[in-house]
């Protein structure tokens, strides 16, 4: 039996993984080009993004170095990144071929640990971009496949996100009373328990009332959840397909998680839709429901609520949400909604009010701060939360 298939059953225990029953900046000003990278500098670590997929992979193994090496085609409005390598994929989505990995490269900015630590991106020429919006959110001319980028590795506890209100959009760690952020390892579970990250160019508009949900979006790009065998890095752009969804409902915002397996995964070719996903991964739709509806517990928080009853929806479905999201960040980019406090700033969006030169961009990152005071690690990181469906305590 595939490892992949070993694990979840493992973690498909007892019943407590039932489904839940309820209802749910400023102007920049161009400057001329300059090579935007401190020499000798030792707070700014650049890593490259193509990761080589390989043909052993296990849930519990560690970072590989690389993931596929491929070149991208966005959508016909949107400005040219790169070119599609490798091998089509056929629009009925049923076959799938190794892509190459995207030439995204990060550099990492201020101490680890610290609430001045930021992920930032460059293209394969060393340009500055936005992960938000110069990254296209389709890999392929047939629009089946996308690009996913990690916020959080699998079994990590750090609540990274793309930050929105900042100039290029880079990952950072989300704060709560000038504490860094983590999620608990609520029993059995130990961190996030998939590579979890976001769609570039998607949004979920907090004015538009979900007819589905019956609830308004929660101003982020749609989230994401990747289920390979395959720990990711941080940072990294993954070329995924959609799976299917399901819809967390927190604190009255339509909260979608895309449902997603890496087009290079040994398994990829197996699971083509929802249904595929119980029979190649048993049990982990019910451990992620469950984990989406436990995790805020151990913070002193209720649980979190669904839309359909904590069922999962079709890969239709799915990519109809995320159409749907994709047109909102056009509106959005295009200035024609308000900002709600994201920056727009980009390099690629041809006619977007936000569009500033290669120099500009490269500006913003120079001017990242590179210090920072890093946080002790904290051993509450390594304690199980144990409970009921209504309660968990601290071991």
């Amino acid at each position: 039996m595939h490892p992949a298939v070993c694990w979840w059953r493992r973690i498909a225990w007892r019943g407590a993984c039932a489904l839940p029953s309820g209802t749910f900046p400023d102007a920049i000003r161009p400057r001329s080009h300059q090579q935007s990278f401190p020499p000798n500098s030792t707070s700014t670590r650049c890593h490259s993004s193509f990761f080589a997929a390989t043909d052993v992979q296990r849930f519990c193994g560690g970072h590989l170095s690389s993931v596929g090496d491929s070149k991208l085609l966005p959508s016909a409005s949107l400005s040219r990144v790169g070119q599609l390598s490798g091998r089509e994929f056929s629009s009925s989505n049923k076959a799938t071929h190794k892509m190459t990995a995207s030439k995204y490269q990060i550099a990492e900015r201020g101490a680890p640990n610290s609430t001045d630590y930021r992920v930032y991106f460059k293209n394969e020429n060393g340009q500055s971009i936005s992960p938000l919006h110069d990254i296209p959110l389709y890999a392929n001319d047939e629009r089946t496949v996308y690009n996913m980028v990690v916020e959080v590795p699998r079994w990590t506890n750090a609540k990274m996100e793309i930050s929105l209100g900042e100039g290029l959009n880079p990952i950072k760690q989300d704060v709560k009373k000038g504490k860094l952020r983590f999620v608990a390892n609520c029993f059995p579970h130990h961190g996030y328990i998939w590579n979890y990250g976001a769609f570039p160019q998607t949004w979920e508009n907090p004015d538009h009332l979900d007819a589905d949900t019956g609830c308004k979006g929660d101003n982020d790009p749609i989230d994401v959840l990747e289920i390979g065998s395959r720990i990711a890095k941080r940072g990294e752009v993954l070329q995924v397909k959609i799976l299917g969804t399901i819809a967390l409902i927190d604190e009255g915002e339509t909260d979608w998680k895309i449902i997603t397996i890496n087009v290079n995964d040994p398994l990829a070719d197996q699971v083509n839709d929802i249904g595929d996903v119980e029979t190649v991964f048993p049990g982990l739709l019910r451990a992620s429901v469950e984990w989406f509806k436990i995790y805020k517990i151990p913070d002193g928080k209720p649980e979190n609520q669904f839309a359909f009853n904590g069922d999962a929806k079709d890969a239709a479905f799915a990519t109809k949400t995320v159409a749907e999201t994709h047109r909102f960040w056009q509106q959005l980019v295009n200035k024609e909604v308000d900002n709600n406090g994201i920056s727009c700033l980009n390099t690629t969006v041809d006619g977007s009010p936000y569009l500033v030169a290669n120099d500009a961009a490269d500006e913003v990152f120079a001017k990242s701060a590179t210090g920072g005071n890093p946080e002790p690690v904290s051993e509450a990181l390594h304690k199980w939360h144990f409970g009921s469906e209504n309660s968990y305590s601290k071991l």
